[in-house]
């Protein structure tokens, strides 16, 4: 005679996977989910799903290892903390711990509120290794015989998937944007669509920038649209690679594994930074403190833990967030602040 519940048949894998599979909402605004209160048990980018994926298979590996009678996702939860204090002793990075801890509170709905919540370790600049030094696979990568590559990389930003994905058609001048601008203003608001309120934000954007031309990215993390400046210094060698590709054929139809495109974007990010900022002593102190009374810089961003006391402009900051994808302008100084 066979079981009532049909679900308990299913492995402790197939759980995980049925459920991590049913809060798959890509395409849908997270923001959105924030604001209705609906986004706990949602994942909005395949590429957090991946990530999560990955690291919840680990779990459930040591559940069954560790107590092979235990066949429930409800049942395995007790090991959640055991599992991850145990990756801590093993020496993962933070930011691996705060990922692997993020996934498991996904997939059992555990908010960082909750007191049973595993504390990862604080993540700090200086334990980043990504991208900090030369590393192993630099051996099998020649920036000489992949110069086209390399200059392109730091004259966009892009990440690998948005190089990946860029087509010949993907270019834009200033002059074309403020053009669109100027068609979507004229519609009247009562008549704009929501699509129409967003392309016009995203356009606006390019403002910031005075650079010519722009790479149209039209799905980047999150699924984020965006129009990055092709910087000034790469900018001819960029136009006639994009210009000559097919309009709906890739620019780049391999892009090396081994190239190091987060050291790449962070050069691009220290150019478009050094490119817009002021000097601090040249930004006006705007505001009064209501503790102390005494004024100060509120553009003027102060960098902390590795960084501390480091000063910079929060509005060329800003800009850097734009260029690469980012909302927040504090990106910069934890992620991509180099040689300055």
């Amino acid at each position: 005679m066979g079981r009532k519940n049909k679900s308990y048949s299913k492995t402790l894998h197939q759980q995980a996977y049925d459920k991590l599979t049913s809060m798959q909402s890509f395409g849908e605004s997270k923001k959105e989910a924030m604001k209705n209160g609906t986004d706990q048990g949602k994942i909005f980018s395949f590429n957090t799903y991946k990530s999560y994926w990955k690291h919840i298979k680990y779990f459930i590996k040591y559940v069954q290892e560790t107590d092979p009678k235990c066949t429930t996702l409800k049942s395995a939860k007790k090991y959640v903390n055991e599992w991850l204090y145990k990756r801590e002793a093993q020496g993962l990075s933070a930011s691996t711990m705060h990922l692997e801890a993020k996934a498991l509170g996904k997939l059992y709905g555990i908010i960082p509120d909750d007191e049973d919540y595993y504390q990862p370790p604080k993540r700090r600049r200086e334990d980043i290794k990504r991208s900090r030094g030369p590393a192993k696979r630099d051996r099998h990568f020649s920036e000489k015989n992949n110069e086209e590559l390399v200059n392109f990389c730091k004259g966009t930003g892009l990440r690998r998937s948005e190089l990946s994905a860029l087509k010949g058609g993907d270019i834009i001048t200033k002059i074309e944007i403020e053009a669109e601008i100027t068609k979507l203003e004229s519609i009247p608001e009562e008549k704009r669509t929501a699509a129409d309120n967003k392309q016009l934000e995203i356009l606006k954007d390019t403002r910031y920038f005075k650079e010519e031309y722009y790479v149209h990215v039209r799905r980047g993390k999150g699924g984020r649209e965006r129009y990055s400046p092709i910087s000034v210094e790469h900018q001819k060698r960029i136009v006639d690679r994009m210009t000559r590709t097919p309009k709906d054929e890739k620019v780049w139809q391999h892009v090396h594994s081994a190239a190091d495109i987060h050291n790449y974007r962070a050069e691009y990010a220290t150019a478009v930074y050094n490119t817009n900022a002021r000097k601090i002593e040249d930004i006006p102190y705007d505001k009064i403190n209501k503790g102390t009374g005494r004024r100060f810089q509120s553009d003027v961003y102060t960098c902390r833990k590795d960084e501390v006391k480091r000063k910079l402009d929060r509005a060329a900051m800003t800009m850097c967030s734009k260029a690469l994808g980012h909302n927040r302008a504090e990106v910069f100084a934890t992620n991509y602040l180099r040689g300055l």
